[in-house]
């Protein structure tokens, strides 16, 4: 465990599957910070705010400081904090999201933006969509906290993030600015605080996101089953993931010494 100084986990699939902690991964997350290591939370969700999610993770017996939660919303903010400084957003998204970049010092607004900013919004209007289709055409810069095209409730699959983000890409002709996993800013963000690559490591259950987002920023990755991507669809990838658990209890059998 020496190796890591920056253990950075996904949420659904990996450490929870909804409302149902996975009894490895908080085991593991123990053992981490019984040895001094507190590990970093990574998810695309933008919905929840920092809060939200500690209380979440309190509940399953998880006890983090909200500088260890990096969520889409709050790297969406961040970069455009690194990028847009000054300028004024409009936003379609939830709490989370809206924490995030008044947070960071951003005028909300509903007319004229410079960015055009879109997580996901349950509460979806054609109005919403149309104002941020008309403001990208007008020029606005235009991010996505992220691409999930959806997600899993308990009824099955819903529209995320990404399916609206598809729509407003065809109406605009433009392509967002995408910040959540697969992508790398959320692991930037983090190595940011102090870290070297070779000290980070991304753990997830989906290969097309968490394990795609360690290998393009260029760090050490573990796959864990029982999540979205299972092990015989991960081994047919041309790029691997540096480890493949069956569940974190692995860690302490294949993981470095």
């Amino acid at each position: 465990m020496d190796i890591y100084k920056a253990i950075c986990l996904d949420l659904d699939g990996t450490v929870y599957r909804g409302s149902e902690a996975i009894p490895e991964a908080i085991d593991f997350i123990s053992s981490l910070q019984k040895n001094g290591i507190e590990p970093y939370f990574v998810t695309n969700n933008s919905s929840m705010t920092a809060d939200q999610f500690s209380l979440k993770l309190s509940r399953m017996g998880i006890h983090t400081k909200n500088d260890r939660i990096m969520t889409s919303a709050i790297a969406s903010a961040n970069y455009c904090k690194e990028h847009f400084d000054g300028a004024s957003v409009m936003m379609i998204g939830e709490q989370g999201l809206k924490d995030a970049l008044t947070m960071e010092g951003f005028e909300l607004t509903a007319t004229q933006p410079d960015v055009v900013v879109v997580g996901i919004d349950r509460g979806i209007t054609y109005k919403k969509l149309s104002e941020a289709s008309l403001a990208i055409r007008e020029g606005a810069h235009f991010i996505a906290t992220n691409g999930d095209k959806a997600f899993p409730t308990e009824r099955g699959l819903v529209p995320g993030n990404g399916s609206f983000i598809k729509l407003l890409e065809t109406t605009t002709d433009k392509t967002a600015i995408y910040i959540g996993k697969p992508e790398p800013h959320m692991l930037h963000f983090i190595q940011q605080q102090g870290y070297r690559k070779e000290e980070m490591i991304m753990i997830g259950d989906n290969y097309d996101t968490d394990i795609q987002a360690g290998i393009r920023f260029g760090i050490d990755t573990i796959h864990v089953e029982g999540g979205v991507t299972n092990a015989k669809t991960v081994l047919k990838q041309l790029q691997q993931p540096t480890y493949l658990f069956e569940n974190l209890n692995d860690w302490n059998k294949k993981g470095p010494q």
